[in-house]
């Protein structure tokens, strides 16, 4: 086996030497160049989506702060609407009410008024059947029909008791 001999060693060596400095060369001109640049882009590029993400996550924070401050102005403006619809309905309520207390203590002072007359009126005719019906007694019991001054003047008496 010629590589076991010790002879052979020296030109082996020397083709050893050659065929692994052509290789190095080929390796540091040709194949790590190339393989420099894959990773160098390869760098470039996950740097340049690591940038792309870190701008992408501050507008997604921007676009939601935005939201919740118009969120918040939004529920606020609800809020002022709302309150301010109560008002105005409170407003119409109370003026409605005062009006209807108005108009019930004026048809009350209208009904009381004519309650009033018709008591009156009542108890005019109350007095003037009175006096006819116990004028009329006073007749039938003891035959003599008395003056109507004397009725009148009895049953205002009885009226008083």
């Amino acid at each position: 086996m010629p590589q076991l001999n010790p002879l052979d060693w020296a030109p082996q060596i020397i083709w050893l030497v050659i065929t692994f400095s052509i290789l190095y060369l080929l390796m540091k001109r040709v194949a790590l160049p190339k393989i420099g640049g894959v990773i160098e882009a390869r760098q470039a590029r996950i740097a340049g989506d690591l940038e792309a993400a870190e701008k992408l996550r501050r507008e997604t924070q921007e676009a939601i702060a935005a939201y919740e401050q118009a969120l918040a102005e939004a529920k606020a403006r609800a809020h002022a609407i709302a309150q301010d619809g109560r008002n105005k309905l409170k407003d119409e309520v109370a003026a409605e009410r005062t009006a209807l207390e108005r108009d019930l203590a004026a048809r009350s002072a209208e009904a009381e008024r004519r309650i009033d007359q018709a008591k009156n009126s009542a108890l005019k005719e109350v007095n003037a059947v009175a006096s006819e019906t116990a004028a009329e007694i006073v007749r039938r019991l003891i035959g003599v029909a008395p003056s109507q001054p004397e009725v009148s003047a009895a049953v205002a008496a009885a009226r008083k008791e």
